[in-house]
Order: C-alpha cells, then structure tokens, then sequence
C-alpha cells in the first residue's frame, strides 16, 4: 500500500462528517480530498468546523460522484437512503465505506419495514471485532459502516450469545445517546432549552430503525449455538453533546456467573486495541469514551432476575460511526488497523 492514500468525504457538513475530517487529517497514511457537502456546497468547511483550522481557506463541493471519484476512498456520511444512488456512479476500483445504512441491512423485508423504499443490497458489515469479521473486511472494496447504538449493543451482548451463556429470544436494551446522534439539523425537540435537564425515550415499541441491524448482528454472532436473536429496544435522548451508555439485558443460561460472563468478554477482547472490559466492579462512564475510537464495558449476572446485565459505552461519533469508519478503511487498504484512531477519551 502506497502512502498518501486520497479520501473524499460526502456528508462532511455533519457531525459524522466533521469527525471524519478530523481523524483523516491526523492519519499518517491517508491524505484529504475532495470535501463534499450537499445544501453547504460553496461554505468554508471552517464556517461549520471551525475546530479544524487546518481547513481554513478550503470550501465544501457539491455532492457530485465525477467529483468524489478523483479520491481512492470514499467515506460516505449521508441522510439514510442516499449513498446507493450515489455508489452506482462511483468507479468499480473505488473503495467505498457508508456510514448510513443503505447496505447493512440483508433482509429486503426488514428494510422495507424500518426504512421503506427499495433494499439496495448488502455490503461487508463493518464491525471487525465480530467473530470472522475481520477475514470478510481485509481488502474489501465496499463497507457498510454500522450503526452507533448497534455497535455498542453487539459488542457487548455477542461473546455471551456466543458462548451459550445467555437465550437469544427475549434481549431488552435501553441506551442513551447524545444530541449528535440525531444529526445537525435544526428541530424544535433538540434545541438546548429542550434537551438540557431532561431525559426522553423516543422511537420505542420495537420500531427504531436499528432493531433489525442489532438483531441481524447478534444472530450471526451466535452462531446458531443460541437461534435467532429478538430484541426489544428503547433508544433515549441524553442532555450530552456525544456519548452511548447501553445497558443490555438477557436471560441467563443454566447457572452463569458474573465470572462467567467477564470471562467471555475477556477472551474475546483480551487482544483488542479498542474494546476493553473493566476491572470488577467498575463500570461505564460515557466521559471516559469521549474523543476515543474506544468501548468500555462490564457485565454482571442479576441472580434474582435471572439476567445478564451488560452496560457499554462509546462515542458514538467516534466508534460509533468515523472512527469506526477509518478502522475499516485501515483494515480494507491493509494498513494498521489502528492508524490514525484515538485510544484515550478526553477528561474532564
């Protein structure tokens, strides 16, 4: 692999887009190209961004595939729904990695269900620390990034789903998330007279469009050991600019320990540079998280409730959605998997 690998961004206007701005101009492999945005085309970057000063004088293009087909990799931060037309004007040769959810989902129906429209296919799921997951992303030309509240579900929930130690039929998670989450577009509900000082669940009743994504993931993971995944989730809106803390609860199998359960994450993320299970006793802070390409977590066994209680948190615009996205470009382009990605959170 060459240095000075070219990358575009469509959807940098946003904070996904931002963030992905930021890690791409702190990687010692990949150099920054075209800066694409769609309503913003002709702002200054910094007019939006202005904590990246590097980008003074740069102005975002239009969201134009001639344009973003000038770079070898393409970060794709759009509305959901918009990158499968775009893809389909991008050459062959291009890697592509998509942070909406165009081509996460296998199920046709399960699309149509949460996102309606046409199912424009499946691409390469891009959690690599998955079981296999790895194997399918090296050298893959086209990524579906996944979503921020299903990567902080899955990776806590999977080595157990795995392992047998929990069912797989009745998960309940509840996670909260941070303003970012829901975009940069103005509305009323996310204003800060609205959202300081309050918490409100929103999307509940098993109809947030992440629900198949998580289900579809943590089936996989089971590997059939513990049969198809169904989760009930209830997404909640947090008086924080970013951050997930999900708590994740299912049936314990059999006679499981909390021991049983910290063993389970242990071996599966002993050797990860980014997921890390907490001394016991200790649990999650979203603060901890903050800035890092990092998830810290721990697990419990609720004896008088029979459950698994595993609580994750992440950045959900680093993990959760670009530095994520810059794992997997590191990983589809054969670089260190780590490069240019944070490991520390940022305190206070």
């Amino acid at each position: 692999m060459q240095m000075g690998t070219t990358v575009a961004v469509a959807g940098a206007s946003g904070y996904a887009g931002g963030e992905l701005l930021r890690l791409v101009l702190g990687h010692p492999e990949l150099t920054l190209g075209p800066v694409a945005a769609g309503a913003s085309a002709g702002l200054e970057v910094t007019a939006l961004h202005p904590q990246l000063p590097q980008l003074a004088g740069t102005t975002f293009v239009p969201t134009d595939a001639a344009l973003l087909a000038a770079a070898d990799v393409v970060f794709l931060a759009l509305p959901h729904g918009e990158s499968a037309a775009l893809v389909a004007d991008l050459p062959a040769h291009t890697t592509v990695i998509d942070l909406g959810a165009d081509f996460r989902l296998r199920d046709p129906a399960a699309w149509e269900t949460y996102y309606g429209g046409t199912h424009a296919g499946s691409w390469p799921y891009g959690l690599p620390e998955l079981p296999g997951a790895r194997a399918t992303l090296a050298g893959a030309g086209r990524i579906a990034n996944p979503g921020c509240y299903a990567t902080a579900v899955a990776v806590g929930l999977a080595p157990l789903l795995a392992a047998g130690l929990v069912e797989a039929r009745d998960l309940v998670v509840v996670a909260a998330s941070g303003t970012s989450g829901a975009g940069r577009s103005a509305r009323a509900e996310l204003m800060g007279s609205e959202v300081m000082g309050a918490l409100r669940a929103y999307k509940a009743g098993g109809v947030h469009q992440h629900t198949p994504e998580i289900e579809q993931a943590l089936t996989a993971a089971g590997q059939d050991r513990s049969g198809p995944v169904t989760l009930s989730f209830t997404p909640v809106l947090a008086p924080m600019p970013r951050g997930i803390l999900a708590t994740s609860t299912a049936r314990l199998v059999g006679g499981a320990t909390t021991v049983d359960l910290q063993d389970a994450l242990r071996v599966a993320y002993g050797d990860e540079p980014f997921l890390y299970v907490l001394p016991d006793g200790a649990w999650p802070t979203t603060a901890a998280t903050a800035g890092s390409n990092s998830v810290q977590m721990q697990v419990a066994a609720d004896r008088h409730s029979g459950r698994a209680v595993v609580v994750t948190a992440l950045d959900n615009l680093v993990k959760g959605a670009a530095g994520q996205a810059i794992q997997n470009a590191n990983l589809s382009l054969g670089l260190d998997e780590t490069a240019g990605l944070p490991v520390e959170g940022v305190a206070p």
